[in-house]
């Protein structure tokens, strides 16, 4: 099993917190579809309101943000992404600058997403 890594600098998910961020995509074998519930530790509402439904793209995406952003353990990463809908949904996610820093640091790929997404202006 691959080990994880948890970015100290610059990557911070907020102040006093490194972003968490797994060594391989292929790690991320999280749900790809239907309903996700997150733990009420990432969201402090009643269960129907940390239900979010994959097949979505909105409700996905901010699955995703809040993942991204609250994880403290690699494998509620692991679990509750999948590589594949992160790949896809990147470029359209709302992250804090150290989150999207150090997952882009260690996976390049993904930072080619976001540029092909959104070019730079001329």
């Amino acid at each position: 099993m691959a080990t994880t890594t948890a970015l100290r600098s610059p990557g911070r998910a907020r102040p006093g917190r490194a972003a968490l961020v797994v060594d391989a995509l292929d790690e991320l074998a999280g749900p790809e579809a239907g309903l996700v519930e997150l733990p009420h530790r990432m969201v402090w509402q009643a269960v129907d309101q940390r239900r979010f439904d994959l097949d979505d793209p909105w409700s996905r995406g901010r699955a995703y943000e809040i993942v991204l952003r609250e994880a403290v353990r690699h494998e509620e990463l692991r679990s509750l992404l999948s590589a594949r809908l992160l790949r896809a949904a990147w470029s359209d996610l709302h992250l804090p600058r150290g989150v999207r820093t150090a997952w882009q640091e260690r996976f390049p790929q993904l930072a080619a997403v976001r540029d092909l997404a959104w070019p730079a202006a001329a």
